[in-house]
């Protein structure tokens, strides 16, 4: 049975923050923007225009003062920044994904199964081959798609 999830007011949602150990800091410049601090991960939330409340930076574990974003490559997780990109330990993870969870219930978003099982990145590259990750047009020729095909249509002919 599918269970109903109640969206908060951004000052509940603040609120609510507040009251369970996040560190609420005014974005500087902004109105209506704050950034939020936990286990070492931060996220940042704004007001959206019918007193809403919308993600605008997604959890990410701070790396010096700059919010780490998760990356998978499949045999790897990695915490990148604009600056570097570190291995995700265990603890890296487990902090992002108590961080995330907590977030969904301050904010009154649903807590998805997927999501519950662990933490999930952005992006995800399962293999290590170059440039598979970009559309087919911007991918460059591979050796066997300019080369073999005259070879393969003799081999081909050759069989018949």
């Amino acid at each position: 049975m599918a269970k109903t999830t109640e969206a908060r007011t951004y000052e509940e949602a603040l609120a609510w923050l507040r009251d369970h150990g996040f560190d609420v800091t005014d974005a500087p410049g902004t109105n209506g923007r704050v950034f939020l601090r936990k286990y070492n991960v931060s996220a940042a939330i704004q007001k959206g225009p019918d007193d809403s409340v919308k993600i605008f930076a997604y959890p990410g574990y701070l790396i010096g003062s700059e919010i780490s974003k998760l990356v998978n490559r499949g045999y790897q997780q990695f915490l990148k920044t604009s600056k570097t990109e570190i291995p995700a330990t265990a603890d890296h993870l487990k902090a992002l994904h108590s961080f995330a969870e907590e977030l969904k219930v301050a904010l009154g978003l649903p807590s998805l199964y997927n999501e519950s099982l662990g933490t999930v990145s952005e992006a995800y590259q399962y293999d290590r081959i170059v440039d598979r990750d970009k559309p087919t047009v911007e991918r460059p020729r591979r050796p066997w798609e300019v080369a073999g095909k005259p070879a393969a249509v003799a081999a081909k002919k050759g069989r018949a």
